[in-house]
């Protein structure tokens, strides 16, 4: 299936590579936001892949309303300049309400459409409006073959720079499973797929007020979908997991996003040595 390319940083998602989206699930510091890029840029450089840094500036969907959110959409989006601009590299972030897709279209590379908002029309009309690639999450509760409805408000909007992003599907309470097959079916479709491995871990509200999860359930599920084939993995990373402020259990630990690359990345050259068509 032939899918659309978007060129970012000297390099394209959708072109057969694996592009990699990594971060913290927030940002709660210039400090650890520059401290991850650098060390998963080298990561990525070394490997040659596209790397996006990702982090949000307001979770604005946390279990508990006492939860740490992030520094605010203005103090946000500088420390994401700053990153971009020392770093150099492309950034992505989350946007929550119609009126943050202006302000953040100005600094990052891709807006993201949360799972939870993906059915949004406003939200997603007006993330085309500013031009940039929009990745747009599948929520837990949706089909994968009605994520094309999504990607129909951003083309009718005069935007049709889409992702999909698989992060898992809502089984029971406080459970995610991974359907694989949604990969191919959203693919299908001629729109780039990613896979948010972390959160696909996930075990919403399972604390008490705060979501649970494992991490080491990321390396066999990126594992799997770079099998079925993805254009891009998504993790969430962060030095001391433990510390974090906002999804500490299902973060990889920065010093294992190496081995958790080359094992994606094994697998997906594998499958693409191979030659694999879909409609076979």
């Amino acid at each position: 299936m032939e899918v659309r390319k978007y060129y970012l940083n000297g390099k394209f998602i959708g072109d057969g590579s694996l592009a990699v989206i990594a971060g913290p699930c927030s940002l709660e510091s210039q400090e650890l936001g520059l401290r991850v890029a650098k060390f998963m840029k080298k990561l990525c450089d070394e490997r040659n892949l596209l790397y996006v840094f990702k982090a949000s500036f307001d979770k604005a969907n946390r279990t508990s309303v006492h939860a740490w959110r992030g520094p605010g959409l203005e103090k946000g989006l500088e420390q994401l300049d700053e990153i971009k601009r020392i770093v150099g590299v492309p950034v992505l972030t989350d946007i929550h309400e119609s009126y943050q897709a202006a302000p953040a279209g100005e600094v990052v590379d891709i807006v993201q459409i949360p799972a939870f908002l993906c059915r949004q029309t406003d939200l997603l009309v007006a993330a085309a409006k500013t031009g940039k690639i929009i990745n747009i999450k599948k929520a837990q509760f949706l089909a994968p073959e009605d994520i094309i409805y999504a990607a129909a408000k951003c083309r009718e909007a005069g935007n049709d720079n889409v992702i999909f992003c698989e992060r898992g599907t809502s089984i029971g309470y406080h459970r995610l499973v991974v359907d694989m097959t949604g990969l191919v079916t959203m693919r299908n479709f001629g729109y780039p797929v990613m896979f948010d491995a972390t959160h696909s871990t996930q075990r919403p509200g399972e604390l008490g007020g705060a979501s649970g999860g494992n991490y080491k359930l990321a390396f066999p599920l990126a594992r799997a979908a770079a099998g079925v084939g993805i254009d891009a993995v998504f993790a969430e990373t962060h030095p001391n997991p433990k510390e974090a402020l906002s999804d500490g259990p299902n973060m990889i630990p920065l010093d294992k996003m190496e081995k958790f690359l080359d094992q994606v990345l094994a697998i997906h050259n594998t499958r693409k040595s191979l030659n694999i068509n879909e409609e076979e």
